[in-house]
């Protein structure tokens, strides 16, 4: 997702995936084994996420408890709608986007255009 780094993804994957609060030691014992990370590293990652506004803490005894701030399909909504107002021509990224799209996605798009009208 713009505005994610690798680890960061896959951090948000953890959390996303949770149904309940997660500290650095649950989320780091959640990571895809592919590669060992410390657990400052984790730390720093939830950190930098809560400061770019992706996840919520709350302190739970000594250490903190992490959330994603919002759901993953809010935040790729999030992502689009930075992608529109950034492009300098959101007509033609539109235009682009809409070429590229399945004839399933199509008709979610159509239902959901009519769904703001009050259709």
């Amino acid at each position: 997702m713009l505005g994610l780094g690798e680890l960061e993804l896959k951090v948000m994957d953890v959390l996303w995936a949770a149904d309940e609060q997660l500290r650095v030691r649950d989320v780091l014992e959640q990571l895809p084994a592919e590669r060992e990370f410390a657990y400052t590293t984790i730390m720093t990652v939830l950190d930098r996420l809560h400061d770019k506004g992706w996840v919520g803490r709350a302190r739970t005894g000594r250490a903190y408890g992490y959330w994603p701030a919002r759901s993953r399909e809010e935040a790729g909504a999030h992502v689009l709608r930075e992608v529109l107002d950034s492009s300098g021509d959101a007509e033609s990224v539109l235009l682009h986007f809409a070429a590229s799209v399945s004839e399933r996605e199509s008709e979610l798009l159509r239902r959901a255009l009519e769904k703001g009208r009050g259709a």
